[in-house]
C-alpha cells in the first residue's frame, strides 16, 4: 500500500533506538524525510546513517544530537539545518520514560521530572507545529506514550500519571477546530516490545525475584496471548500508518498494540 506521505517531512524524537527508531525506519521507507533526534550524538548519528541506507524516494535523513526534553533541544531540533523549521507535516513525540520504583519514594523532583519530559514536552511540540499543520491542509501527529496509561503497572506510577496527562489533552485538542482542517494527533500505546526500556523494567523483576534474566523474559512472553515481545519493525509499522493519507478519519484515539495483553472488551 502506498502511504501518500513521500516527500512529506517529518520529526521523530527518541530516535536512536527503540520505538523511535523503528517508527523512523518506517517512514523513511515510505520516502519521507525525517528529522530524528535523540540526546548521545553518536547513537544518533549511527541511526542516521542506517536510516539513509534504507531511505526511499531520495529521502533525506537529518540527525540531530539534542535532548527533546529541554527547550534548546526542541529549537535545536526545529532549527537543523536542511530541515523544514516547524513545517512539519508529521511529528511523532517520544522521550524515555521515567524510572521505576515505589511511588513511596518519590518526591516532587522526580514528579517534575517525569511530567516534563512525558507530558508537558510533546504538548509543547504540539504547540509549536499544530497550527502550521492546521493552515497547510494536513497533519500527523503521533505520540508514543506506554499502555500503562490503559492497564497501569505497579512500579511505573511516574509514567503512568504523566502520560495519563498526555492523554486527557490529547482527547480534547484532537477533536478540536484542528480535525476539521485536515490534522490528527493520536496516541500509539507499546505493550512489551523488545526495546531496552522492556529490559530495564524486567530487570527490577531479576532483582525482586533472584531468577536469571532468560528465565524471566520467557515469562513474561508467556504472559503475552501472542507469546511474544512484540518487535520495533512492526511498532513502526502501525506509525506510520497513522501518519499516512489513509489514515485522515483516525484522531483522538489511544491505539492500543500490546499482543492481546489488555483483557478489556473497550
Amino acid at each position: 500500500m502506498d502511504l501518500g506521505i513521500a516527500g512529506r517531512w517529518a520529526l521523530v524524537s527518541g530516535a536512536s533506538k527503540g520505538l523511535g527508531y523503528g517508527c523512523a525506519k518506517a517512514l523513511v521507507e515510505e520516502g519521507v524525510n525525517v528529522v530524528i533526534v535523540a540526546r548521545t550524538a553518536s547513537e544518533i548519528e549511527a541511526a542516521g546513517e542506517r536510516l539513509r541506507a534504507l531511505a526511499t524516494q531520495g529521502a533525506q535523513v537529518i540527525a540531530v544530537a539534542a535532548d527533546i526534553t529541554t527547550s534548546e533541544g526542541r529549537e535545536a531540533a526545529f532549527t537543523a539545518p536542511g530541515g523544514p523549521g516547524k513545517n512539519l507535516d508529521i511529528m511523532v513525540t517520544n522521550a524515555g520514560g521515567p524510572p521505576t520504583g515505589d511511588f513511596r519514594s518519590w518526591g516532587r523532583e522526580e514528579w517534575i521530572k517525569a511530567i516534563d519530559a512525558n507530558m508537558l514536552t510533546p504538548i509543547e511540540m504540539i504547540q509549536a507545529t499544530v497550527d502550521g499543520m492546521a493552515e497547510r491542509g494536513f497533519g500527523r501527529i503521533v505520540n508514543i506514550t506506554s499502555s500503562a496509561v490503559k492497564a497501569p503497572i505497579d512500579i511505573l506510577g511516574l509514567s503512568n500519571g504523566a502520560r495519563s496527562g498526555l492523554t486527557g489533552f490529547v482527547a480534547g485538542v484532537a477533536r478540536s477546530a484542528i480535525a476539521g482542517k485536515g490534522v490528527t494527533i493520536n496516541n500509539l500505546l507499546p505493550g512489551k516490545f523488545d526495546t531496552d526500556r522492556l529490559a530495564g523494567t524486567l530487570s527490577v523483576t531479576v532483582q525482586r525475584t533472584g531468577k536469571s534474566m532468560d528465565e524471566v523474559r520467557a515469562m513474561q512472553a508467556a504472559t503475552v496471548p501472542a507469546k511474544r515481545f512484540g518487535t520495533p519493525e512492526e511498532f513502526g509499522a502501525i506509525c506510520a500508518f497513522l501518519c499516512s493519507t489513509q489514515a485522515g478519519y483516525i484522531t483522538g484515539q489511544n491505539i492500543l498494540a500490546d499482543g492481546g495483553v489488555f483483557p478489556g472488551t473497550f
